[in-house]
């Protein structure tokens, strides 16, 4: 049976969010027992918490909502790699030797930055930097993704990576948990919700290892 890897952080009261952004809530609006045959409950929350993609139209108004984005951008194989550059922004020479050989029989890209992930917010986070995101779409990269919360800094007016990659055609995933993840190819599973109109969806993000990894 294939090994499954969660890369979905756990989604409870407390988890940190873009600061200002609508915290977490799950709430019972109906509680089994006193005649009350289930359990029913409610959440409000950010869509941008935990593990999600971004649509277009996070960042754009004339980009697509995530009820109209490829599906087949978040399944299919992947490479998972390990970079922490000192300077924040991950560049080309940022990644591995053999990223890009790697790349061409799996076009898609988690990159793990962090070591042990931060317990609060990171103001500090792993971005892309524009450059990066053109040598990607350049290789006929279909989907990236980060342990961190953007793919541009925190203090981006522009969002210039994000803006790059929508145009290329690359989906973006963020927040995802890839601590207990060892470098190597996989299969991705990450589907948004089809949530009508909106700028962006959680997703359950799983990888399914190969042999070998």
């Amino acid at each position: 049976m294939s090994r499954i890897l969660d890369i979905s952080r756990p989604v409870a009261a407390g988890i940190p969010v873009w600061p200002g952004d609508t915290p977490y809530e799950y709430r019972r609006t109906w509680k089994l027992g006193g005649g009350c045959p289930v359990n029913v409950g409610a959440v409000t929350m950010s869509l941008h918490t935990g593990a999600h993609t971004d649509a277009p139209y996070h960042f754009d108004d004339a980009g697509a909502p995530i009820d109209a984005v490829d599906l087949r951008r978040y399944l299919g194989p992947c490479v998972v790699v390990h970079a922490s550059p000192a300077h924040g922004g991950l560049r080309p020479e940022d990644l591995p030797a053999g990223t890009e050989a790697a790349l061409r029989a799996a076009p898609r890209l988690l990159v793990r930055t962090y070591g042990e992930r931060p317990s609060g917010f990171d103001t500090h986070l792993h971005h892309l930097t524009p450059e990066l995101a053109d040598w990607l779409a350049d290789r006929g990269v279909r989907l990236v993704g980060l342990d961190s919360d953007s793919m541009d800094a925190f203090d981006s007016k522009e969002l210039p990576s994000h803006h790059r990659l929508a145009a290329r055609g690359v989906a973006i995933l963020e927040g995802l948990d890839l601590s207990a993840v060892a470098p190597g190819t996989y299969d991705l599973v990450a589907l948004p919700l089809r949530l009508v109109g909106a700028d962006a969806s959680p997703v359950r993000a799983i990888l399914v290892a190969r042999d070998g990894t």
